[in-house]
């Protein structure tokens, strides 16, 4: 099966960087293939509703940039991972980005995809709005979610040392 992962951190050593690492590390152990994104440091531009992509079939986007390596590979992935520190109760920028420019690839990548949800936060409540982003565009493209990890009150990667949350992230990745 192969995983694409998608990960918003700005902070390549960061939270969610040892969660990712965690369910990547579980899912090669279960014999995945798996294709890393860190959209943060990716040239990706945001979508600007010009329609252009609408005029044919998702691929003639006015920019070209990083967005078609990562739509290229979710076109043929078969479960997608979004992983996100929580600024502000939502999806930070640097992921939501690529996520709003679904709006010209949807046709290619709506596949019935398994997807998983891993957000990392400083907050210890108020998962609600973000889970509830996230379920919605996977319902919206048909996907199918197959769980959501939030490592609450995790602001640094050392918090993780006194929960379990690595630890879930692996299984996570294993159980693809």
């Amino acid at each position: 099966m192969k995983v694409v992962v998608l990960s918003g951190s700005p902070h390549k050593n960061g939270t969610t960087a040892k969660l990712v690492d965690s369910f990547i590390k579980g899912a090669k152990e279960a014999g995945h293939e798996v294709v890393r994104f860190d959209t943060a440091f990716m040239n990706i531009h945001p979508c600007i509703a010009c329609n252009k992509c609408q005029e044919t079939d998702g691929s003639a986007c006015v920019f070209d940039d990083d967005m078609v390596k990562i739509g290229d590979e979710l076109a043929t992935s078969d479960c997608i991972v979004y992983a996100t520190p929580v600024y502000y109760y939502g999806i930070c920028a640097q992921l939501k980005t690529v996520i709003d420019r679904y709006y010209g690839i949807e046709q290619k990548i709506r596949r019935g995809q398994k997807t998983f949800f891993i957000t990392a936060m400083s907050d210890d409540k108020k998962t609600e709005a973000i889970n509830a982003s996230y379920l919605a565009f996977v319902d919206w493209l048909e996907w199918n979610d197959a769980g959501i990890l939030n490592a609450m009150e995790c602001s640094v990667p050392e918090d993780l040392d006194k929960t379990d949350y690595v630890e879930q992230a692996y299984k996570m990745g294993l159980s693809i």
